[in-house]
């Protein structure tokens, strides 16, 4: 029996947890702004420490979004990311999502840079989506507050994703922090933590078929009786 056989009786939540997945290619039709404004409704609904509210954002399409790519894509040629690396015990999770996305579903092979090249830039032209939030925070705050950044943007997203919407949460773009506080007028006081694309995904594309596998729940969680 695998795992979604045993789950119970889905609910729409339950159903749109289990089909939502990071869409890396996404159509040019736009998305309805009451779409967006109705899940940020439902998304501010969400848990925080001391009911601070942390989460901030700036959503763009159009033009806006369009120069907005341009300049992450310049930046991306010119020089690398300001992120930190992988610890050692994890970084066996980012090579098979590797091998599953480039090799597996989109033909690349492994000696391929010029093509693995290409896709990774992709990221900072947000795979085509034609609407894009940049999620920050104040920096003063703690991980906890970070944590509760997460669970607006998990609300947020489920939303989305129940509005037959697709999205990928980018961490790439935040490696380049400075182009987008300039690009958007962002404090130097406040940290970019991720990009969201959102779209509808193209059925058709071969990356948009994976999806990534995860651990069983009891190889990290303890449940002490």
């Amino acid at each position: 029996m695998d795992e979604k056989s045993s789950l119970p009786t889905q609910t729409s939540l339950t159903n749109s947890i289990l089909t939502r997945h990071s869409t890396r290619n996404f159509l040019p039709r736009a998305v309805p702004i009451e779409h967006l404004k109705e899940s940020l409704l439902i998304a501010q609904h969400a848990p925080s420490n001391s009911n601070i509210q942390p989460w901030r954002a700036i959503f763009l399409s159009g033009s806006k979004l369009d120069t907005l790519k341009a300049a992450l894509l310049e930046a991306a040629q010119n020089g690398k990311p300001q992120i930190p690396p992988i610890p050692e015990a994890f970084r066996h999770y980012r090579s098979e999502l590797g091998r599953e996305l480039f090799g597996k579903s989109m033909g690349i092979a492994r000696d391929d840079m010029p093509g693995r090249r290409a896709a990774e830039l992709r990221n900072y032209y947000f795979f085509g989506a034609p609407l894009v939030g940049i999620i920050y925070m104040d920096r003063s705050l703690s991980h906890a507050d970070s944590l509760s950044v997460g669970m607006w943007l998990q609300t947020l997203i489920l939303e989305l994703t129940e509005k037959g919407l697709d999205t990928c949460i980018e961490g790439s773009v935040a490696g380049y922090p400075a182009v987008i506080r300039e690009e958007l007028a962002i404090t130097d006081g406040m940290d970019i933590l991720c990009g969201l694309a959102v779209g509808y995904g193209d059925p058709e594309s071969q990356a948009n078929q994976m999806v990534s596998q995860r651990d069983s729940w009891d190889t990290s969680i303890e449940i002490r009786p």
